[in-house]
C-alpha cells in the first residue's frame, strides 16, 4: 500500500505544476488534464492552501495568495476535534458530524495533511469508504 501522505504530494505536485504551466484553470479541466479525482483535486487544494499558495474564484484555481483559509481552515478545525474524539473515522461520518459536504472533509484533511496531524487510508473494498485518524 502506498503511503498516504506521499500520494497527497503526487497529487500537490501534479496540480501545483499543471497551473504554474497552464495558468488559471476550473475544477474540471485540472481534472481532466491531470487525471485525477475530484477527492484528489481537494485534498491538493486543501494543502496547498495550508501553504497559502492557491486562491478560488468560482470555479477557477490559481497559484497565488489564498483566499480558502477561512472556509478550509474552519472545516479542519471540525474536523481535528471529530477526530480527536472518534478516533478512525470515514468520510461519510465526518460529513455528517461536521455538518459539511464530503468534498469540504477532502479539503480539510489536505490541510490536516500538510499540518502533519493526520493519517488516512482508503480500504481495500471498492464500497467503502477512506478512513481517516490523527497521529
Amino acid at each position: 500500500m502506498v503511503d498516504f501522505i506521499s500520494s497527497l504530494v503526487q497529487y500537490v505536485e501534479k496540480v501545483w505544476n499543471f497551473l504554474d504551466t497552464n495558468g488559471p484553470q476550473t475544477e474540471h479541466i485540472i481534472i481532466e488534464k491531470t487525471n485525477l479525482k475530484t477527492n484528489e483535486l481537494c485534498f491538493a487544494v486543501g494543502w496547498l492552501a495550508k501553504e497559502n499558495k492557491i486562491s478560488k474564484d468560482d470555479t477557477t484555481y490559481k497559484l497565488g495568495e489564498t483566499n480558502l483559509i477561512s472556509t478550509i481552515g474552519k472545516d479542519a478545525g471540525n474536523v481535528w476535534k471529530i477526530l480527536d474524539m472518534w478516533g478512525e473515522v470515514d468520510i461519510a461520518s465526518i460529513a455528517r458530524l461536521a455538518k459539511i459536504d464530503e468534498s469540504d472533509v477532502f479539503y480539510a484533511v489536505g490541510w490536516l495533511a500538510r499540518e502533519d496531524k493526520i493519517s488516512g487510508k482508503k480500504p481495500s473494498s471498492v464500497k467503502c469508504n477512506c478512513l481517516f485518524w490523527l497521529k
